[in-house]
């Protein structure tokens, strides 16, 4: 049953994420902007004071980090759900880590290849090469967990 359920998040996680890649480059830097001034915002106590063309500044300043921070959370949270969904045994794990985190940079790519046909939008292996690391921290969060379950249950 849990393996269905993660297999069921996968799907509409992956469904989530080809969503945000199938966004056209006005909208998708339209987001990106809207993050970067409520990042100001909660940076920043008197962000609200600043003229409009400072938190314009600001947000344009760290666009650039704010759009690989959100490839490689996407994609961590990928990495997780593959996990889950791939998990059988404690003696498979490493090997369903490596699954995991090859059928996230599979998708990594195939979802760069698709952007590729996006107006504006482009196709970077940088992009991949983000979202394959966060799949491997997502893994590697997972793979730690199940480290700590399995210690908490022998000391119980």
């Amino acid at each position: 049953m849990r393996r269905k359920i993660f297999t069921g998040f996968v799907i509409v996680w992956m469904i989530i994420i080809f969503m945000f890649s199938a966004r056209n480059a006005d909208v998708s830097s339209q987001d990106s902007s809207r993050v970067g001034m409520l990042a100001g915002q909660i940076f920043f106590r008197d962000f609200n004071d600043w003229d409009l063309q400072e938190q314009v500044a600001f947000a344009q300043k760290i666009d650039h980090p704010v759009r690989k921070t959100a490839h490689a959370t996407e994609y961590a949270i990928l990495g997780m759900l593959l996990f889950g969904a791939a998990y059988q045994t404690r003696e498979q794990r490493r090997r369903t880590a490596v699954l995991s985190w090859g059928i996230g940079t599979f998708y990594a790519a195939t979802d760069e290849i698709h952007q590729i046909f996006v107006p504006g939008r482009s196709g970077q292996i940088t992009d991949v090469m983000i979202d394959s690391s966060g799949v491997a921290v997502g893994v590697l969060i997972l793979l730690l967990l199940s480290d700590l379950a399995k210690r908490i249950r022998a000391k119980s």
